[in-house]
């Protein structure tokens, strides 16, 4: 071992200090990588657009994220690698043989705590802010790494795809809509988003997902007027109807003619201006008064339907098939529905305006409501890929039309068939098991 004079020369000290040095640098390099890659995109574009250069800047680094990594992997290696071996030299020239193994602890403890766990948790605690203040410093180590990152990337994607792999660097690794959606439901669990938050939320960013088919109010469930009754019985019956819009058919239900509006038929026995004739009624054409029925197919999505109900100035549209045949009815109550839940008014029974559990904890519900309705009144996750409708969820599981009375357990819940009429579930009680 060298005498202390020797030992401690100007070149010991520069080696401690380009130690020192390079410590700082693997800390800069782990702390820039978690906060750019930590940092909400969101939050970034709210900052930059209030004016931040440094979030500007982050955004536009995290863009292309594989060579983010690559750039900042590697000159985090380099630097810890160069660090580890001034280190070795240092302490070998020291303590012999042994600073080999004294160099490797003590170059752990320092890297650990100072190059990776310190630097880590500022970027973890303030990533936003560290993302903007590193993204200068980190954008210049992209420009010199560049060259050597874009061959790296070259030759492991090579290297992937001879094992079958293959890398879209222009791919997301989550799309916008699901990490929404994800940080919706995490926030509820947290108890930090309202249910009623979350269910509007992710009812709104449901729409382009869903078809109008799975909401729609089937054709069993329309209340429909014929064109050949009387002026006078349609008259009754559309003022005795909790709708405002009635379509009309002729010969049979599947013949649609027209949509009868309450509004319009009043006007047809009253214009305004004139004097009340009751007798006039009698005179009336409704299939004169009525509008011509607008038809949608079954696989149009809601949040296409919703705005082409915008364009149209309608509320009202009826759904077919690929065949042409009658399906159902879908509103645009119906759509809002899906984002805001139930809307109900002084016309809507009791029944529809309270879905709650007994006392038992039992829901009683109607075979037709949808499987969406339920678990969003009663916070559930039945599923809804193979059924629209609670009835048909039972259905589905049990390979037939159950009898009334009849009991099935599946999917953590129990139900049981209230009533049944024909081929139809109209009633079950449900419980969680």
């Amino acid at each position: 071992m060298e005498d202390t004079q020797t030992i401690f020369d100007t070149a010991f000290w520069i080696t401690s200090g380009s130690i020192v040095g390079l410590i700082v640098l693997s800390a800069l390099f782990s702390g820039s990588e978690t906060a750019l890659t930590a940092a909400s995109r969101g939050k970034l574009r709210a900052q930059a657009d209030r004016g931040s250069s440094g979030a500007l800047r982050a955004l536009r680094i995290t863009e292309d994220n594989e060579r983010l990594i690559g750039s900042v992997l590697l000159g985090n290696n380099l630097v810890n690698i160069l660090a580890a071996s001034l280190a070795t030299a240092l302490f070998t020239r020291v303590f012999g043989d042994s600073g080999v193994a004294l160099a490797t602890m003590v170059m752990t403890i320092l890297v650990l705590v100072f190059a990776e766990v310190l630097p880590k948790t500022y970027a973890i605690t303030n990533p936003e802010a560290a993302a903007a203040r590193a993204a200068p410093i980190v954008h210049v180590i992209i420009l010199v790494f560049s060259p050597i990152v874009a061959f790296v990337r070259a030759l492991v994607r090579a290297i992937l795809s001879v094992f079958g792999v293959k890398t879209d660097p222009d791919s997301a690794i989550l799309a916008v809509r699901e990490e929404i959606a994800g940080a919706i439901s995490l926030g509820h669990t947290e108890g930090v988003v309202h249910k009623e938050d979350r269910d509007r939320i992710l009812g709104a960013l449901d729409l382009g997902e869903r078809t109008v088919e799975e909401i729609m109010q089937h054709r069993s469930q329309i209340e429909m007027i014929n064109a050949d009754l009387p002026p006078n019985v349609i008259l009754d019956t559309v003022l005795a109807s909790p709708h405002t819009r009635l379509p009309l058919f002729r010969g049979e239900q599947e013949n649609i003619v027209g949509v009868l509006h309450a509004k319009d038929l009043l006007r047809a026995i009253h214009p305004p201006g004139s004097d009340v004739d009751i007798a006039s009624i009698s005179g009336i054409d409704v299939s004169q008064v009525a509008m011509a029925p607008y038809f949608i197919p079954e696989t149009t999505t809601l949040g296409d339907q919703m705005r082409e109900f915008l364009r149209r100035h309608t509320h009202f549209a009826l759904v077919v098939d690929e065949y042409g045949s009658l399906e159902g009815l879908i509103t645009l109550e119906d759509i809002l529905e899906e984002i805001v839940g139930e809307i109900t008014d002084e016309f809507d029974s009791d029944d529809q305006a309270h879905l709650a559990p007994n006392a038992s904890g039992e829901w009683i519900v109607d075979g037709a409501m949808t499987i969406r309705d339920i678990n969003r009144a009663a916070d559930w996750s039945l599923p809804d890929v193979e059924a629209n409708t609670v009835a048909g969820l039972v259905i589905h599981e049990a390979q037939t039309i159950p009898s009334k009375g009849q009991v099935f357990s599946f999917h953590g819940f129990r139900f049981e068939v209230e009533e049944r009429k024909a081929n139809r579930i109209t009633r079950l009680r449900i419980r969680k098991l």
